[in-house]
Parts: structure tokens; sequence; C-alpha cells
């Protein structure tokens, strides 16, 4: 009688090849989902890391301006973070007025107090440093700062820096504590730099470090006060003074911060404003002012801004 060959895939033997076969399958199969889950983890993680990285970047700014005196700067060139006090080493100087107010546009004419239009929005990002120097002003800590102007503004880097002097100098100024002397430079060591630059640079430099200006304003970031031509040449419409009084308000503001002040609140109606108050954004029954210290060397203070 012939003899009969089971089939491949008949009887016990083929059952335990074919479980063998599953069983490889579904190992490969785990294999390949637990590579995909890895990959997506990391993948997130890297993410984490890379925003942590971005945000850690914007607190502390850019690389310091460069103190070598030798007339132009690129705007990419900024300042290491400062540490203030209960804060970010970054401050935007006010925010922007309400849209419903009036901020100077370019069909505005020169008023009384000398505001009006500016043509100057986007700039070239280059910056000229002034070549004035000045005597230190005030005792106690000394603090060294250079004048840089963005070019095609218009404004003459010399003259500026002599503003900006006079201001910091000034008896009702920050050297009225004692505590705190300035110095203007145009090279060697230096503590900040006092940058004016157009609004579209204004936004770009601040906004590198997290700051939202929109165009509108100043800010103090890393070893810079960046100021906005807009308001160096315009004031604001919350502000009545002289275009000079809201210039020194613009300075003492922002060096404020630099030397450790926050914000500060209207104190009373009818007294005056500190300089650490947002006043753009309004009065709120005070009277504007641009110093720190009224003429007998009294500090002009309100409640503290949380």
């Amino acid at each position: 009688m012939p003899r009969t060959t089971p089939s491949p895939d008949a009887g016990p033997g083929a059952d335990g090849i074919r479980s063998r076969r599953t069983a490889r399958r579904a190992s490969r199969r785990r294999t390949r989902h637990r590579r995909r889950v890895y990959l997506l983890c990391a993948l997130a993680a890297a993410g984490s890391l890379g925003a942590a990285a971005l945000l850690a970047g914007g607190s502390d700014g850019a690389d310091r301006a460069s103190a070598a005196g030798n007339g132009a700067t690129s705007s990419a060139s900024a300042g290491k973070g400062r540490t203030q006090a209960a804060d970010t080493g970054r401050h935007a100087d006010d925010r922007p007025a309400p849209s419903g107010k009036a901020t100077g546009g370019a069909g505005a004419t020169p008023g009384a107090s000398g505001k009006g239009s500016d043509p100057h929005k986007t700039g070239n990002g280059v910056f000229h440093t002034a070549h004035a120097t000045g005597k230190q002003a005030g005792t106690g800590t000394l603090r060294r700062y250079e004048v840089q102007v963005e070019e095609g503004t218009g404004i003459a880097p010399d003259e500026a820096a002599r503003e900006i002097e006079g201001i910091l100098a000034d008896r009702r100024g920050w050297t009225a504590d004692g505590h705190d002397a300035f110095q203007l430079v145009s090279q060697g060591p230096l503590d900040f730099v006092v940058r004016i630059a157009t609004p579209d640079t204004v936004d770009r430099l601040c906004g590198a470090a997290g700051l939202h200006t929109h165009g509108e304003v100043n800010c103090d970031v890393g070893s810079q006060v960046i100021v906005n031509l807009k308001r160096w040449n315009q004031g604001s419409p919350e502000f009545p003074g002289p275009l000079h009084e809201y210039r020194a308000l613009i300075v003492n503001h922002e060096v404020g911060h630099r030397i450790g002040h926050g914000h500060e609140a209207c104190p009373g109606p009818g007294r005056p404003a500190p300089a650490m108050m947002q006043q753009i954004d309004g009065l709120h029954g005070c009277v504007a002012n641009a110093w720190p210290y009224d003429a007998k060397g009294r500090y002009l203070s309100g409640p503290a801004v949380p």
C-alpha cells in the first residue's frame, strides 16, 4: 500500500511552527511600536528644551554693544542681561496709548510743545556712537554709559549725548539720592548704552527679549536703554509739558529701572506723577512730571505697582 505523506501544514508540528511565526511577528510589531513611541518622546523633549533655551535667551537679551566707540555698530549687538530687583532684567517702559487716543501720527503738525510728526519709522539698524565725553555727575556707584543713534534718524549723536548727559546730571535726577553717579563716555569700559532707534528697530531689539513695544514705546533690556525715536521726537499725548521734559522722563524712567526701581502709581490727585509711573497710560489725577526728585531733593514717589 502506498505510504501517505502528511501535508506540510498538517499535524501538531505545523501548529507549533505557525505559533512561533505568529509570536515573532507580534514581537516585531511591539518593537516597532516601542521605537515609534521612543522617537516621539525624544522629539517632544527636544522641542521643550529648544523652547526653554529660547525663553532663557529672551530674558538675558542679546550680546552687549561694542564699547570700542568706533563709529557704527550693528543693531544685532546689545547687552547681556542684568539682574533687577524682583524683575526679569528687561522692561518695557510704557504700554502704547489706547487706540482711541491720538498718538501724533504722520499727519500731525507741531504744536506749542514742539511735538509733531516723524517720518522715520524704519531704519537700517546701524548705530553711530557719540564722540562726546563728560565728567562724573553725582556720588556713589559710578555707571559709565555711551549714547548711540541709529543712522538716518536725522539726530546728531553728539547733540543727543549732551542732552542725555544734562538729564542724568540734573539735581532733580537720580544723582540726588547720593548713591548713583553717571559719566558719559565714548570708548572704554561702560555699564550701559542709550540707543535712539526707529520704531521698527525698537520692536526688533526689544522683541528679541520678549518685549512687545508695538512701534510706540521704549524699553530697557540687557545693557541697553532703547529710546523710541517716535517718543523722542513727539513726546506723549498724555504728557502736556514741553518736549525736552518728556525726553527727561524717558531717560529717568528707563535708567530708574536700570538702578533697581520698579513701576509706581499716582500717589493722589494733584500730586506730581512719579518718574517711575507709566505716564503714557494716563496721569490718573496726578500732574505730569519728568523727575524722580524735586528741587529740594525730596523723592517724588507713589505706591509700588505689583
